[in-house]
Protein backbone atom coordinates (compact mmCIF):
# COMPACT_ATOMS: atom_id res chain seq x y z
CA UNK A 1 0.00 0.00 0.00
CA UNK A 2 1.11 3.57 -0.62
CA UNK A 3 -0.51 4.63 2.69
CA UNK A 4 1.55 5.49 5.74
CA UNK A 5 -0.67 3.29 7.91
CA UNK A 6 -3.80 1.17 7.72
CA UNK A 7 -6.49 0.82 10.38
CA UNK A 8 -6.92 -2.84 11.28
CA UNK A 9 -9.55 -2.58 13.99
CA UNK A 10 -11.17 0.16 16.05
CA UNK A 11 -12.74 0.04 19.50
CA UNK A 12 -10.62 -2.79 20.91
CA UNK A 13 -11.38 -3.97 24.40
CA UNK A 14 -8.49 -3.90 26.92
CA UNK A 15 -8.34 -7.69 26.70
CA UNK A 16 -8.02 -7.59 22.91
CA UNK A 17 -5.23 -5.03 23.12
CA UNK A 18 -3.35 -7.23 25.58
CA UNK A 19 -3.72 -10.28 23.33
CA UNK A 20 -2.35 -8.36 20.31
CA UNK A 21 0.57 -7.01 22.33
CA UNK A 22 1.50 -10.55 23.39
CA UNK A 23 1.81 -11.55 19.73
CA UNK A 24 4.97 -9.38 19.56
CA UNK A 25 4.45 -8.46 15.89
CA UNK A 26 6.56 -5.44 14.79
CA UNK A 27 4.71 -2.56 13.16
CA UNK A 28 1.48 -2.88 15.10
CA UNK A 29 0.56 0.27 17.03
CA UNK A 30 -2.34 1.41 19.17
CA UNK A 31 -4.04 4.80 19.03
CA UNK A 32 -6.11 5.98 21.97
CA UNK A 33 -9.49 7.42 20.93
CA UNK A 34 -12.53 8.90 22.62
CA UNK A 35 -15.97 7.47 22.00
CA UNK A 36 -19.33 9.01 22.82
CA UNK A 37 -21.51 6.97 25.15
CA UNK A 38 -25.14 7.92 25.71
CA UNK A 39 -26.26 6.56 29.10
CA UNK A 40 -29.88 7.70 28.61
CA UNK A 41 -30.13 5.96 25.24
CA UNK A 42 -33.33 6.65 23.32
CA UNK A 43 -34.81 8.86 26.06
CA UNK A 44 -33.11 12.01 24.76
CA UNK A 45 -32.03 10.84 21.31
CA UNK A 46 -33.68 13.57 19.21
CA UNK A 47 -32.43 16.36 21.47
CA UNK A 48 -28.87 15.23 22.22
CA UNK A 49 -28.32 13.74 18.76
CA UNK A 50 -25.15 11.78 17.99
CA UNK A 51 -21.66 11.93 16.48
CA UNK A 52 -19.85 10.06 13.72
CA UNK A 53 -16.88 7.72 14.27
CA UNK A 54 -14.58 10.70 14.67
CA UNK A 55 -16.80 12.26 17.36
CA UNK A 56 -17.99 15.01 15.06
CA UNK A 57 -21.56 16.00 15.83
CA UNK A 58 -23.97 15.27 13.00
CA UNK A 59 -27.39 15.62 14.67
CA UNK A 60 -29.10 17.37 17.55
CA UNK A 61 -27.18 19.33 20.18
CA UNK A 62 -24.07 17.34 19.23
CA UNK A 63 -24.22 19.04 15.83
CA UNK A 64 -25.27 22.52 16.98
CA UNK A 65 -22.58 22.73 19.67
CA UNK A 66 -19.89 20.61 18.02
CA UNK A 67 -17.22 23.31 18.37
CA UNK A 68 -18.04 23.87 22.03
CA UNK A 69 -18.16 20.17 22.90
CA UNK A 70 -14.96 19.26 21.05
CA UNK A 71 -12.47 17.77 23.49
CA UNK A 72 -15.05 17.56 26.25
CA UNK A 73 -13.72 20.59 28.10
CA UNK A 74 -16.80 22.81 27.84
CA UNK A 75 -19.99 21.10 28.97
CA UNK A 76 -23.38 22.31 27.74
CA UNK A 77 -26.17 22.20 30.31
CA UNK A 78 -29.55 21.50 28.79
CA UNK A 79 -32.90 22.64 30.15
CA UNK A 80 -34.32 19.10 29.98
CA UNK A 81 -35.58 17.54 33.20
CA UNK A 82 -34.94 13.82 32.74
CA UNK A 83 -37.76 12.93 35.17
CA UNK A 84 -40.33 14.83 33.10
CA UNK A 85 -38.78 13.52 29.90
CA UNK A 86 -39.37 9.96 31.12
CA UNK A 87 -42.94 10.72 32.18
CA UNK A 88 -43.76 12.33 28.85
CA UNK A 89 -42.26 9.44 26.90
CA UNK A 90 -44.17 6.83 28.90
CA UNK A 91 -47.52 8.59 28.62
CA UNK A 92 -47.11 9.45 24.94
CA UNK A 93 -46.19 5.83 24.23
CA UNK A 94 -49.33 4.73 26.04
CA UNK A 95 -51.46 7.21 24.09
CA UNK A 96 -50.08 6.05 20.76
CA UNK A 97 -50.62 2.41 21.74
CA UNK A 98 -54.19 2.98 23.02
CA UNK A 99 -55.24 4.43 19.66
CA UNK A 100 -52.88 2.46 17.38
CA UNK A 101 -51.09 5.57 16.12
CA UNK A 102 -48.01 5.50 13.91
CA UNK A 103 -46.08 8.00 16.01
CA UNK A 104 -46.34 11.20 17.98
CA UNK A 105 -44.67 14.13 19.65
CA UNK A 106 -44.75 15.75 23.06
CA UNK A 107 -43.28 18.93 24.54
CA UNK A 108 -43.22 20.50 28.02
CA UNK A 109 -42.23 24.19 28.04
CA UNK A 110 -41.66 26.65 30.88
CA UNK A 111 -44.19 29.39 30.08
CA UNK A 112 -42.13 32.06 31.83
CA UNK A 113 -38.65 31.40 30.48
CA UNK A 114 -39.11 29.49 27.22
CA UNK A 115 -37.01 26.59 28.52
CA UNK A 116 -37.95 23.16 27.17
CA UNK A 117 -38.22 20.69 30.06
CA UNK A 118 -39.10 17.72 27.88
CA UNK A 119 -39.24 16.95 24.16
CA UNK A 120 -40.20 13.55 22.77
CA UNK A 121 -40.60 12.28 19.23
CA UNK A 122 -41.81 8.72 18.66
CA UNK A 123 -40.67 6.39 17.26
CA UNK A 124 -37.18 7.15 18.53
CA UNK A 125 -33.78 5.42 18.43
CA UNK A 126 -30.76 4.52 20.51
CA UNK A 127 -27.88 6.90 19.65
CA UNK A 128 -25.45 4.23 20.88
CA UNK A 129 -26.58 2.13 17.89
CA UNK A 130 -27.61 4.81 15.44
CA UNK A 131 -26.61 2.65 12.47
CA UNK A 132 -29.66 0.46 13.10
CA UNK A 133 -32.10 3.39 13.19
CA UNK A 134 -34.52 3.91 10.32
CA UNK A 135 -35.13 7.37 8.79
CA UNK A 136 -38.55 7.44 10.49
CA UNK A 137 -36.96 6.83 13.89
CA UNK A 138 -34.39 9.57 13.36
CA UNK A 139 -37.01 12.08 12.21
CA UNK A 140 -37.86 14.65 14.89
CA UNK A 141 -41.61 15.17 14.76
CA UNK A 142 -41.47 17.88 17.45
CA UNK A 143 -39.30 20.37 15.53
CA UNK A 144 -38.69 19.11 12.00
CA UNK A 145 -42.17 17.75 11.35
CA UNK A 146 -44.49 20.32 9.72
CA UNK A 147 -48.20 19.65 10.18
CA UNK A 148 -51.57 21.28 9.81
CA UNK A 149 -52.33 21.48 13.52
CA UNK A 150 -56.08 21.92 13.25
CA UNK A 151 -58.12 23.67 15.92
CA UNK A 152 -55.18 24.51 18.15
CA UNK A 153 -54.85 27.45 15.74
CA UNK A 154 -58.13 28.82 17.09
CA UNK A 155 -55.99 29.97 20.00
CA UNK A 156 -54.24 32.48 17.76
CA UNK A 157 -57.38 33.37 15.83
CA UNK A 158 -59.25 34.19 19.04
CA UNK A 159 -56.36 36.09 20.63
CA UNK A 160 -55.95 38.15 17.46
CA UNK A 161 -59.65 39.04 17.44
CA UNK A 162 -59.92 39.94 21.12
CA UNK A 163 -56.66 41.89 21.19
CA UNK A 164 -57.79 44.04 18.27
CA UNK A 165 -60.70 45.45 20.27
CA UNK A 166 -62.92 44.94 17.25
CA UNK A 167 -64.40 41.65 18.52
CA UNK A 168 -65.62 41.07 22.07
CA UNK A 169 -66.52 38.04 24.16
CA UNK A 170 -70.23 38.76 23.89
CA UNK A 171 -70.21 39.06 20.09
CA UNK A 172 -72.13 36.29 18.36
CA UNK A 173 -71.52 34.74 14.95
CA UNK A 174 -73.73 32.77 12.59
CA UNK A 175 -72.52 29.17 12.28
CA UNK A 176 -74.47 27.92 9.31
CA UNK A 177 -72.13 26.17 6.81
CA UNK A 178 -70.13 28.48 4.56
CA UNK A 179 -69.95 27.76 0.82
CA UNK A 180 -67.09 29.39 -1.03
CA UNK A 181 -66.36 28.16 -4.54
CA UNK A 182 -66.19 24.36 -4.40
CA UNK A 183 -65.49 24.36 -0.67
CA UNK A 184 -67.92 24.01 2.21
CA UNK A 185 -66.83 24.86 5.75
CA UNK A 186 -68.84 22.95 8.34
CA UNK A 187 -68.65 22.01 12.01
CA UNK A 188 -68.10 18.57 13.50
CA UNK A 189 -71.29 19.05 15.52
CA UNK A 190 -73.65 21.52 13.75
CA UNK A 191 -75.26 24.23 15.88
CA UNK A 192 -78.68 25.73 15.25
CA UNK A 193 -78.09 29.17 16.75
CA UNK A 194 -75.41 31.86 16.64
CA UNK A 195 -72.46 31.27 18.96
CA UNK A 196 -70.64 33.70 21.21
CA UNK A 197 -66.85 33.91 21.14
CA UNK A 198 -66.50 31.69 24.25
CA UNK A 199 -68.83 29.11 22.69
CA UNK A 200 -66.90 29.13 19.42
CA UNK A 201 -63.71 28.42 21.36
CA UNK A 202 -65.22 25.96 23.84
CA UNK A 203 -67.11 23.94 21.23
CA UNK A 204 -64.37 24.38 18.60
CA UNK A 205 -66.56 25.77 15.83
CA UNK A 206 -64.75 25.97 12.49
CA UNK A 207 -67.48 28.16 11.03
CA UNK A 208 -67.40 30.59 13.93
CA UNK A 209 -63.61 30.84 13.75
CA UNK A 210 -63.77 31.44 9.99
CA UNK A 211 -66.32 34.24 10.38
CA UNK A 212 -64.20 35.88 13.08
CA UNK A 213 -61.16 35.73 10.79
CA UNK A 214 -63.06 37.25 7.89
CA UNK A 215 -64.21 40.12 10.08
CA UNK A 216 -60.57 40.74 11.04
CA UNK A 217 -59.33 40.45 7.45
CA UNK A 218 -56.46 38.71 5.67
CA UNK A 219 -53.85 41.37 6.39
CA UNK A 220 -54.54 41.31 10.12
CA UNK A 221 -54.37 37.52 10.21
CA UNK A 222 -51.11 37.29 8.32
CA UNK A 223 -49.55 40.07 10.39
CA UNK A 224 -50.57 38.47 13.70
CA UNK A 225 -49.34 35.01 12.74
CA UNK A 226 -46.02 36.53 11.69
CA UNK A 227 -45.77 38.32 15.04
CA UNK A 228 -46.23 35.09 16.99
CA UNK A 229 -43.65 33.24 14.89
CA UNK A 230 -45.88 31.03 12.76
CA UNK A 231 -44.37 32.13 9.43
CA UNK A 232 -40.69 31.42 10.17
CA UNK A 233 -38.66 28.49 11.52
CA UNK A 234 -38.39 28.27 15.30
CA UNK A 235 -35.08 29.51 16.69
CA UNK A 236 -34.39 26.52 18.95
CA UNK A 237 -30.81 25.21 19.20
CA UNK A 238 -31.27 22.23 16.90
CA UNK A 239 -30.35 21.85 13.23
CA UNK A 240 -33.51 19.81 12.64
CA UNK A 241 -36.14 22.54 12.30
CA UNK A 242 -38.90 22.70 9.72
CA UNK A 243 -39.94 25.71 7.68
CA UNK A 244 -43.65 26.60 7.91
CA UNK A 245 -45.82 26.18 4.84
CA UNK A 246 -48.44 28.83 4.09
CA UNK A 247 -50.07 30.34 1.00
CA UNK A 248 -47.97 32.56 -1.20
CA UNK A 249 -51.24 34.05 -2.46
CA UNK A 250 -53.29 34.45 0.74
CA UNK A 251 -56.89 34.41 -0.50
CA UNK A 252 -60.16 34.73 1.47
CA UNK A 253 -60.59 30.95 1.50
CA UNK A 254 -57.13 30.67 3.06
CA UNK A 255 -58.03 33.24 5.69
CA UNK A 256 -61.07 31.16 6.65
CA UNK A 257 -59.34 27.77 6.81
CA UNK A 258 -56.19 29.06 8.53
CA UNK A 259 -58.48 30.32 11.31
CA UNK A 260 -59.03 26.69 12.29
CA UNK A 261 -55.59 25.35 11.40
CA UNK A 262 -55.95 24.12 7.82
CA UNK A 263 -53.95 25.58 4.96
CA UNK A 264 -50.94 26.39 7.15
CA UNK A 265 -48.41 23.86 8.43
CA UNK A 266 -46.06 24.39 11.39
CA UNK A 267 -44.14 22.26 13.88
CA UNK A 268 -45.51 21.30 17.31
CA UNK A 269 -42.84 23.55 18.84
CA UNK A 270 -44.29 26.51 16.91
CA UNK A 271 -47.63 25.90 18.61
CA UNK A 272 -46.14 25.48 22.10
CA UNK A 273 -44.08 28.67 21.83
CA UNK A 274 -47.02 30.67 20.54
CA UNK A 275 -49.45 29.34 23.14
CA UNK A 276 -47.02 30.25 25.92
CA UNK A 277 -47.22 33.88 24.82
CA UNK A 278 -51.01 33.76 24.69
CA UNK A 279 -51.34 32.77 28.36
CA UNK A 280 -48.20 34.07 30.12
CA UNK A 281 -49.24 37.72 30.03
CA UNK A 282 -48.59 38.25 26.33
CA UNK A 283 -44.79 37.94 26.09
CA UNK A 284 -43.22 35.92 23.26
CA UNK A 285 -39.85 34.35 24.14
CA UNK A 286 -37.84 32.02 21.94
CA UNK A 287 -37.93 28.38 22.98
CA UNK A 288 -34.58 27.11 24.22
CA UNK A 289 -32.96 23.80 25.10
CA UNK A 290 -30.23 25.55 27.10
CA UNK A 291 -30.76 26.05 30.81
CA UNK A 292 -31.23 29.71 31.74
CA UNK A 293 -30.33 31.40 34.98
CA UNK A 294 -32.72 34.06 36.37
CA UNK A 295 -30.59 36.80 34.83
CA UNK A 296 -30.38 35.03 31.46
CA UNK A 297 -34.08 34.97 30.58
CA UNK A 298 -34.76 37.30 27.68
CA UNK A 299 -37.21 40.18 28.03
CA UNK A 300 -39.09 38.86 25.02
CA UNK A 301 -41.55 40.71 22.82
CA UNK A 302 -45.05 41.73 23.75
CA UNK A 303 -47.51 40.28 21.22
CA UNK A 304 -50.86 40.70 23.02
CA UNK A 305 -51.97 42.81 25.97
CA UNK A 306 -52.06 41.44 29.54
CA UNK A 307 -55.84 41.83 29.46
CA UNK A 308 -56.18 39.70 26.33
CA UNK A 309 -53.89 37.08 27.84
CA UNK A 310 -56.11 36.95 30.91
CA UNK A 311 -59.15 36.37 28.71
CA UNK A 312 -57.32 33.58 26.86
CA UNK A 313 -56.56 31.86 30.17
CA UNK A 314 -60.28 31.99 30.99
CA UNK A 315 -61.14 30.51 27.60
CA UNK A 316 -58.52 27.78 28.02
CA UNK A 317 -60.05 26.79 31.34
CA UNK A 318 -63.52 26.82 29.83
CA UNK A 319 -62.49 24.21 27.22
CA UNK A 320 -61.51 21.78 29.99
CA UNK A 321 -64.43 22.60 32.26
CA UNK A 322 -67.23 22.39 29.73
CA UNK A 323 -65.88 22.00 26.20
CA UNK A 324 -63.99 19.57 23.99
CA UNK A 325 -61.08 19.10 26.40
CA UNK A 326 -62.80 17.66 29.49
CA UNK A 327 -60.48 14.63 29.48
CA UNK A 328 -57.52 16.93 30.21
CA UNK A 329 -58.88 17.70 33.68
CA UNK A 330 -56.28 16.83 36.32
CA UNK A 331 -57.73 16.60 39.85
CA UNK A 332 -55.98 19.09 42.09
CA UNK A 333 -54.60 21.21 39.26
CA UNK A 334 -56.17 23.94 37.17
CA UNK A 335 -55.59 22.81 33.58
CA UNK A 336 -56.72 24.79 30.57
CA UNK A 337 -56.10 24.10 26.91
CA UNK A 338 -57.32 23.58 23.38
CA UNK A 339 -58.01 20.46 21.35
CA UNK A 340 -56.96 19.98 17.76
CA UNK A 341 -57.97 17.40 15.15
CA UNK A 342 -56.76 17.76 11.57
CA UNK A 343 -57.15 15.56 8.53
CA UNK A 344 -53.76 14.80 6.97
CA UNK A 345 -53.02 16.12 3.52
CA UNK A 346 -52.57 13.79 0.57
CA UNK A 347 -51.44 14.51 -2.97
CA UNK A 348 -54.99 15.33 -4.08
CA UNK A 349 -56.57 16.72 -0.93
CA UNK A 350 -57.32 15.52 2.58
CA UNK A 351 -57.67 12.03 3.98
CA UNK A 352 -60.75 11.31 6.06
CA UNK A 353 -59.09 8.23 7.55
CA UNK A 354 -55.72 9.71 8.54
CA UNK A 355 -55.60 12.52 11.06
CA UNK A 356 -53.51 14.26 13.68
CA UNK A 357 -54.98 14.48 17.17
CA UNK A 358 -53.49 17.01 19.57
CA UNK A 359 -54.05 18.90 22.78
CA UNK A 360 -52.07 21.86 24.06
CA UNK A 361 -52.56 22.63 27.74
CA UNK A 362 -51.33 25.12 30.31
CA UNK A 363 -51.29 24.88 34.10
CA UNK A 364 -52.03 26.21 36.59
CA UNK A 365 -54.19 28.23 34.24
CA UNK A 366 -54.72 31.09 36.70
CA UNK A 367 -50.94 31.75 36.59
CA UNK A 368 -49.44 29.44 33.93
CA UNK A 369 -46.04 27.95 34.62
CA UNK A 370 -45.93 25.12 32.10
CA UNK A 371 -47.26 24.38 28.63
CA UNK A 372 -47.80 20.72 27.67
CA UNK A 373 -48.48 19.60 24.10
CA UNK A 374 -49.24 16.07 22.96
CA UNK A 375 -49.77 15.05 19.33
CA UNK A 376 -50.60 11.56 18.07
CA UNK A 377 -50.15 10.76 14.39
CA UNK A 378 -52.92 8.74 12.68
CA UNK A 379 -54.83 7.51 15.76
CA UNK A 380 -57.66 5.03 15.24
CA UNK A 381 -60.82 4.77 17.33
CA UNK A 382 -60.73 2.13 20.05
CA UNK A 383 -63.35 0.17 21.96
CA UNK A 384 -63.72 2.90 24.57
CA UNK A 385 -63.84 6.02 22.37
CA UNK A 386 -67.28 5.50 20.79
CA UNK A 387 -65.80 5.63 17.31
CA UNK A 388 -63.86 8.86 17.85
CA UNK A 389 -60.13 9.55 17.49
CA UNK A 390 -60.14 13.31 18.06
CA UNK A 391 -57.80 15.47 20.11
CA UNK A 392 -60.22 15.43 23.03
CA UNK A 393 -60.30 11.63 23.12
CA UNK A 394 -56.71 10.85 22.16
CA UNK A 395 -54.37 13.61 23.36
CA UNK A 396 -56.20 15.34 26.21
CA UNK A 397 -56.03 12.29 28.55
CA UNK A 398 -52.28 12.05 27.93
CA UNK A 399 -51.82 15.67 29.00
CA UNK A 400 -53.89 15.01 32.12
CA UNK A 401 -51.67 12.11 33.14
CA UNK A 402 -48.48 14.04 32.42
CA UNK A 403 -49.65 16.97 34.55
CA UNK A 404 -50.62 14.75 37.48
CA UNK A 405 -47.24 13.02 37.44
CA UNK A 406 -44.93 15.97 36.78
CA UNK A 407 -46.50 18.61 39.03
CA UNK A 408 -45.59 16.98 42.38
CA UNK A 409 -42.01 16.51 41.19
CA UNK A 410 -41.81 20.27 40.60
CA UNK A 411 -43.07 21.06 44.09
CA UNK A 412 -46.61 21.94 43.03
CA UNK A 413 -49.07 20.73 45.66
CA UNK A 414 -52.58 19.90 44.43
CA UNK A 415 -55.38 22.29 45.38
CA UNK A 416 -57.89 20.41 47.55
CA UNK A 417 -61.01 22.22 46.32
CA UNK A 418 -60.37 22.23 42.57
CA UNK A 419 -63.59 20.62 41.40
CA UNK A 420 -65.44 21.68 38.26
CA UNK A 421 -68.24 23.01 40.45
CA UNK A 422 -65.87 25.02 42.64
CA UNK A 423 -64.02 26.63 39.74
CA UNK A 424 -66.81 27.56 37.34
CA UNK A 425 -65.93 31.00 36.06
CA UNK A 426 -67.79 34.01 34.81
CA UNK A 427 -67.29 32.95 31.20
CA UNK A 428 -69.69 30.05 31.74
CA UNK A 429 -72.35 32.56 32.71
CA UNK A 430 -71.48 34.58 29.61
CA UNK A 431 -71.89 31.47 27.47
CA UNK A 432 -75.22 30.62 29.10
CA UNK A 433 -76.53 34.15 28.69
CA UNK A 434 -75.54 34.44 25.02
CA UNK A 435 -76.82 30.96 24.18
CA UNK A 436 -80.25 31.82 25.61
CA UNK A 437 -80.43 35.31 24.18
CA UNK A 438 -83.10 35.99 21.56
CA UNK A 439 -82.04 35.78 17.91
Amino acid sequence: SDKTFVWLQRNLTPRQQLDVTRLGIPGLYFQAEEKRVYPLGSLVSHVVGFTDLDNKGIAGIEDSFDDVLAGGRHPVQLSLDVRIQQILREELTRGISDFTGIGGAGIVLDARTGEILAMISLPDFDPNQVGTASPEQRFNRATLGIYEMGSTFKVFNTAMALDSGRIHLTDRFDVHPISIGRYIIHDFEPMNHPLSVPEIFMLSSNIGAARMAMEMGTDSQRSFLAKVGMLRPVSVELPEVGRPLYPADWKPINTMTIAFGHGIAVSPLHVVSGVAAMVNGGIMRPATLIRRGPDEVTDGQRVISPGTSNLMRELFRLVVQAGTGKAAEAPGYLVGGKTGTAEKTLAKGYSTNARLASFVGAFPINDPRYIVLVMVDEPKPNAHSYGFATGGWVAAPVVSRVVQRMAPLLGMAPAPNDSPEATKNELLMTVSATANAPE
